[in-house]
């Protein structure tokens, strides 16, 4: 009686073993995946983060927000 139990226990185990086994191969291939859409539809200027005129662009970006700041802070430039 006891070893039944055992038996059906240790069965139940293993079942929820290979489901959360499958379920995280799954969640990590989603994962890589949600990734590589995400890499392919980068804009042109973080593509070309080397480049100087990026920098120049991405500089531009960062003052445009600083002034935006101040003047959302009531700061007078």
């Amino acid at each position: 009686m006891i070893s039944d139990y055992l038996l059906l226990s240790a069965t139940g185990l293993m079942a929820v073993t290979i489901v959360a086994v499958a379920s995280l191969k799954g969640w990590q291939g989603w994962l890589q995946l949600k990734t590589r859409e995400l890499e392919m539809h980068q804009p042109e200027i973080e593509r070309a983060a080397g480049s100087g005129a990026a920098r120049i662009e991405i500089a531009d970006l960062k003052e445009r927000i600083r002034k935006l700041e101040a003047i959302a802070a009531g700061v007078d430039l």
